[in-house]
């Protein structure tokens, strides 16, 4: 099990892969079967064809090492396209056996090759090669820019992107929400998975009048999590996934420590690389200047007045995966989703966890390009559109032609 997964994540992420795997067959037996007969005058038939573009390169992270996986495989191929897969270097045996289970259920070896190493040099390699003709990714921010500029830089046809990276997802909480369903989606958004989720809660928005209150409850909240073993059916919190990530989070908390202000912090277990949930409070959102993708929650608070103005701040980082809203105000949260854009917002539930097929996911500005995975038109970009225009009148209305 990969670190921070608990047993309950592991298996939902296995139910999810196989969701993909369902979603995506059956958006191909739907849209990728006989051409789409379109409206046009009498004496001609016009027809819409989704075609495979070749072969698409799916580059997946650590986090989600089978769903994401899986899903960025499943899309390419459902499309009608060859797959190179190159896993996260810190996941590659699970990739290796997901792809022996393609193989198992009978895909030709030649449509699907893992392509496991260092991102620098096999992704890299493959990115840039001529013979790619699109490129699947989910990760961080600075691996996307890296892979559009090498995608921008290279000779020949200008192929497809989709990106999902993450983002300081926020969630905005008034006086009116039911305070123990806010602690209950707060801890799960925050530190579920160990925090090691794109989705996760980063930056928490609270009303100056009733911030000491919701602070207290998460407080004892988090008391309440236990750090431990990921298999272990009692494990809330497990490790996050090496030394490099433990120590870049490190690094981040003596900041707050200097520079915000460190409101509570559970002590971690002795050994592996475990680092034990913290909450902070900063002055504002602007205050953290990329994604910490770990066990840390940085709280805001506001006057009335200031609502607006914080929430335009966390906009104008550019970022746009997730928003939450805790709120019995419909107009609240209308008004929130409206000021910060986000490709996934929720409104009194958690902020992880989408389902596929019922809550499309992925994000915007620097948080992704699109399509959304497990969402109606999340195989369109790993497709060419054919239309086909003929005049049945010039053959004397052949009814062949029809079928074309």
């Amino acid at each position: 099990m990969e670190a921070g997964k608990t047993l309950a994540d592991g298996v939902a992420e296995v139910r999810e892969a196989v969701d993909f795997c369902r979603y995506y067959a059956h958006l191909a037996e739907t849209r990728f079967g006989a051409p789409q007969l379109l409206d046009g005058p009498v004496g001609e038939t016009n027809t819409l064809a989704l075609r495979g573009r070749g072969v698409f390169v799916a580059i997946s992270p650590w986090n989600f090492p089978l769903a994401i996986f899986t899903g960025q495989i499943c899309a390419a191929l459902a499309a009608g396209n060859a797959v190179l897969a190159k896993p996260a270097e810190q996941s590659p045996l699970i990739a290796a056996q997901a792809v022996r289970l393609f193989y198992r259920a009978g895909l030709p070896p030649e449509l699907l090759a893992l392509l496991p190493g260092p991102g620098a040099e096999v992704g890299a390699a493959l990115v840039a090669h001529p013979g790619c003709d699109g490129v699947a990714f989910t990760g961080g921010t600075e691996t996307a820019w890296a892979i559009n500029r090498a995608l921008a830089e290279r000779r020949g046809p200008i192929v497809p992107f989709i990106a999902e990276t993450g983002g300081p997802n926020g969630m905005f909480v008034d006086t009116t929400a039911l305070r123990e369903q806010v602690i209950d989606d707060v801890i799960l958004s925050a530190f579920g998975s160990a925090g090691q989720r794109c989705s996760a809660l980063r930056l928490l928005f609270l009303p100056a009048e009733t911030a000491d209150g919701l602070i207290e409850g998460l407080i004892g909240a988090m008391d309440a999590l236990v750090l431990g073993d990921p298999a272990d059916p009692a494990t809330d919190v497990g490790p996050v996934i090496d030394a490099e990530a433990r120590e870049a989070l490190a690094a981040h908390a003596e900041r707050l420590g200097r520079e915000a202000k460190i409101l509570h912090r559970l002590e971690a277990p002795a050994g592996g690389t475990f680092f034990g949930p913290v909450l902070a409070e900063i002055p504002r959102p602007g205050f953290l200047e990329r994604e910490v993708f770990g066990p840390i929650l940085h709280v805001v608070r506001y006057e009335a007045g200031e609502l607006e103005t914080m929430a335009r701040e966390l906009a104008g980082l550019n970022y746009g995966l997730t928003l939450g809203v805790h709120s019995r105000i419909e107009s609240f949260a209308r008004r929130i989703c409206e000021l910060v854009p986000a490709g996934n917002a929720y409104v009194n539930r958690g902020m992880t966890g989408a389902v596929v097929g019922v809550q499309p996911f992925g994000g915007e500005g620097l948080s992704g390009t699109g399509p959304k995975a497990g969402g109606p038109n999340a195989l369109s970009r790993y497709a060419v559109e054919r239309a086909l225009s003929v005049n049945i009148a010039a053959q004397g209305g052949d009814p062949a032609l029809l079928n074309l």
